[in-house]
């Protein structure tokens, strides 16, 4: 990949040297409506503790200009190679260094990112500089304990907005006769990190209100979107999050907001949910919702929201010293907005911690199952490795195990420790232990012994019930066991038991209905643990462990309770109990515990009675994952019939107009295959069929469209007519997923050749082409790309940029291939390639899925 690869021993070394004071950056963006490069003028301020000391700088950009340090200049073709300016005789003390450049705009989502809304014309501009990339805009030292503070001098085309980290100044405009732009001369920040830094420009819409605090402190809160999506942002909402969070935030963190103003910017082709950019945060527009999306979709933009929000305190103010701590950032802040969601006075969603068992956690789970699985707080040796660490373990594990440790503390005591925390080490760094002595002295407890178990291991434990019954039906013992399967082939550590603090909940059928009739909470630690609370009663109809979610593990339910759930999980009163038996069910058919033919028929028989719509969705995700990686071959067709049939069921008994009917009618298109079927998707979308309350607006025609090209109903000629209707960015992401799907070897040759072959394609447009590329219906046409794939794969990550050669690594593997000659094909490139640690963790995770899915389908078939 592009760029040099950072170590971590070199980052200190550095660090040891070197105490960085100032940037001023100087960007000249007027030409930014043509592209290609701008000018980049980096001055910086920085002490080195040795005299005659070397060093380097970070940069990428295609020409440097000009050199100098301390007043001497130096010869840019002798100390500029690929991504570092080499910096000989440091003075003791004081220096200062020069750099002009030219730096490139990009179209990757790393870097400045460009991109030219197709409804306008206009050029729009943002910043995405995690982990090494504002080394491609100005000059820096690029490590999170270098920082400093930065001001931006921003030269840009008259009529433009130009937002970074400080407040927008109004411009200074140019001389009108000679010069058409202006000059933005944005204050310092405060002392920050390299990769929280911003700059976001172009004819943006803006929309500003204000958070009020306490005492009278008043924060500006600024919207912004591409004018193109004004009549969607909707403001009130996203304004009234922002806003509990700033009030739940403060008095659980007990630490003024830190920033001069927060800003949201919904920019176009953004590789993540979102960026915690210091006072502007960067989101990605799909947030800005064109259609019609369920309750769902707005709890995920909320927790989005939140975790940035969060952030500004968590990775921000106090910052991880290098990246094996990234998981203290992105845990953090996941297990915060979530909390804010669940306990903030006058949320929508109470019911959050539903939607992170049922998603968050099941990533993990997935994740920590991998033959890359890691501890929480894994080893990062360099940037590559940090670049494939922002996983289900960094994320969602880890936040897992923080609600575990909130439980183990009490939470008055950890949002205690953490108020701590932040006034002990405001606009510094730091690391794990400086977190756990500030929750060991609020809390009283040892969590040295917790650490090492929880967060330096790797690998997930199972907990099952052992029930003994009298004749009665009394429980006489009960007990649970833990387990520690071996981790995967090629995983690096070993498996152990775990302290837990779970809850246990007894369920029992009353008037139809599941209901919680006692609850025990207790520490399990080692293989068994005793639970007399619950000896000496009647057997209950369903026994939960982990009830509440408190901990991390893999559930499994004993078998009168699996009998009960069989015919009765959606009747549980309560949302969280019915999440954790799906994610329960779900983790047996990944596993090959749970037939897939068994797990549809289980989720027929109580998706009916589910009240969450993410919940729903979620269960609409896994069942189509199942049908069509782990059941049998001999019988996926006649589960994917099965499964359609019923989602048009639920489609037509749906309430018109509701989040449900959407969700069917996305689950309906998403496997409709029969004549009948297609015709009536072609029917809906060209009028001549309606269902009651359904409206088939722009994002659903495009779902139904892209089902008609994949199963060869749709042409060209229909999907540039749809384009037309819209002719948006968005339009042509769909587009371009469409004409990609078309089940001919045209269409499959023309995609993999603009994706693999070219390099023309934008980072959101090539994510589009691949999603249309791999086709679930279609393997005997993807068959010769196997081979394909791996004669390309190493030119792929050693010629592209991370996020680009990523997309391409993991979305045209062969996953669809299920089957031994796969495995050996894979085996055999890994043999003769000797790939880099970070390509080899991208194939082999997906090398691990295909083994997954071979044991499933044996499962499947046996159950058959």
């Amino acid at each position: 990949m592009p760029g040099t690869n950072l170590t971590r021993e070199e980052a200190r070394q550095r660090a040891r040297l070197l105490t960085v004071d100032a940037y001023d950056i100087e960007l000249d963006l007027s030409g930014a409506q043509e592209g290609g490069t701008f000018r980049s003028v980096t001055t910086v301020r920085f002490d080195s503790a040795e005299a005659g000391a070397s060093t380097f700088i970070d940069l990428v950009a295609p020409t440097v200009h000009e050199v100098v340090l301390n007043g001497t200049a130096l010869d840019p073709a002798e100390v500029f190679a690929d991504s570092r300016i080499a910096l000989p005789s440091l003075q003791a003390g004081a220096n200062e260094l020069r750099v002009v450049a030219d730096a490139a705009y990009t179209n990757t989502g790393e870097g400045l990112h460009r991109f030219v809304d197709p409804v306008d014309k206009q050029a729009y501009l943002y910043t995405q500089f995690e982990v090494p990339d504002a080394r491609r805009v100005f000059t820096c030292f690029e490590q999170p304990d270098l920082k400093a503070t930065f001001t931006f001098t921003v030269k840009a085309p008259a009529g433009w907005t130009v937002i970074s980290n400080s407040p927008t100044p109004e411009p200074v405009r140019g001389d009108p006769q000679t010069e058409s732009g202006g000059l933005w001369r944005f204050a310092p920040t405060p002392r920050i990190s390299t990769y929280i830094t911003a700059l976001i420009a172009g004819p943006y819409h803006a929309v500003h209100s204000t958070w009020e605090g306490e005492g009278g402190r008043s924060v500006p809160l600024g919207l912004y979107c591409r004018p193109s999506l004004t009549e969607f942002l909707d403001a009130d909402a996203i304004f009234e999050v922002t806003r509990q969070g700033f009030d739940w935030f403060e008095e659980k963190f007990d630490f003024p907001y830190p920033f001069a103003k927060y800003d949201q910017l919904f920019v176009p082709e953004f590789n993540a949910g979102a960026m915690e950019n210091a006072g502007a945060v960067t989101i990605r527009d799909q947030y800005v919702f064109r259609s019609k999306v369920t309750d769902a979709a707005y709890e995920v933009r909320a927790e989005t929201i939140l975790h940035e929000l969060a952030h500004m305190w968590f990775g921000d103010l106090v910052t991880m010293e290098w990246w094996n701590d990234l998981w203290l950032n992105e845990s953090f802040a996941t297990y915060t907005s979530i909390a804010c969601l669940a306990y903030a006075p006058g949320s929508r969603w109470p019911h959050s911690w539903t939607t992170f068992a049922n998603s968050m956690k099941t990533w993990a789970y997935r994740q920590d199952q991998l033959p890359s699985t890691h501890p929480i707080m894994a080893e990062i040796n360099d940037l590559q490795d940090v670049q494939v660490n922002f996983d289900g373990i960094t994320y969602a594990k880890g936040a897992s195990v923080l609600k575990q440790l909130v439980a183990y503390v009490g939470m008055d005591a950890f949002f205690t420790g953490v108020q701590a925390y932040f006034k002990r080490h405001a606009w510094k760094n730091t690391r794990l232990t400086d977190l756990l002595t500030a929750l060991e002295e609020t809390s009283g407890r040892d969590l040295k012994t917790w650490s090492k178990k929880w967060l330096e291991t790797a690998g997930i434990n199972i907990l099952r019930p052992e029930i003994e019954t009298a004749a009665d039906g009394t429980i006489t013992s009960f007990a649970v066991r833990q387990e520690a399967p071996a981790l995967p082939a090629g995983a690096k550590g070993e498996s152990i038991l775990r302290p837990h603090r779970i809850a246990v909940g007894a369920y029992d059928l009353q008037d139809g209905k599941l209901v919680r009739v006692q609850r025990v909470e207790l520490d399990v630690d080692g293989e068994l643990t005793a639970v007399p609370e619950l000896t000496g009663v009647k057997r209950p109809a369903v026994v939960l462990l982990n009830d509440d979610d408190l901990s991390y593990a893999k559930v499994r339910l004993d078998e009168v309770s699996l009998a009960t759930v069989r015919e009765h999980l959606g009747d549980f009163t309560e949302s969280l109990p019915r999440a954790l038996v799906w994610a329960s069910a779900w983790d047996m058919t990944r596993d090959g515990e749970l037939a897939t033919r068994d797990y549809l028929e289980l989720v027929l028989s109580g998706i009916g009675k589910e009240s969450d719509i993410g919940v729903v969705q979620s269960l609409h995700r896994q069942v189509k994952t199942a049908l069509e990686l782990y059941a049998a071959p001999e019988w996926r067709e006649t589960g994917l019939a099965r499964w359609t049939e019923a989602t048009l069921e639920h489609l037509r008994a749906a309430a018109p107009g509701g989040d449900h009917q959407l969700a069917w009618a996305r689950a309906f298109a998403a496997t409709a295959r029969t004549k009948e079927q297609l015709d009536l998707i072609a029917g809906l979308l060209g009028g001549t069929e309606t269902i009651e309350g359904l409206d088939v607006d722009t994002e659903l025609r495009w779902s139904l469209l892209e089902r008609l090209a994949a199963t060869g109903r749709a042409d060209e000629e229909a999907i540039a007519a749809e384009l037309g209707r819209d002719a948006t960015a968005a339009g042509e992401r769909h587009a371009a997923t469409a004409r990609a799907a078309r089940p001919t070897a045209e269409a499959k040759a023309e995609a993999w050749a603009s994706v693999v072959e070219a390099e023309t394609l934008t980072n959101a447009v090539q994510e589009a082409v691949i999603g249309g590329f791999s086709e679930p219906d279609q393997r005997e046409l993807l068959a010769p790309y196997t081979q394909r794939y791996f004669a390309a794969v190493s030119d792929v990550f050693s010629s592209r940029s991370h996020e680009m050669a990523q997309q391409i690594i993991v979305g045209l593997y062969p996953a669809l291939q299920v089957s031994q000659d796969t495995l050996d094909a894979t085996d055999a490139w890994l043999a003769a390639a000797d790939p880099a640690p970070a390509l080899r963790r991208m194939v082999t995770e997906c090398r691990a899925g295909v083994e997954r899915a071979l044991k499933a389908r044996a499962a499947d078939a046996a159950a058959g």
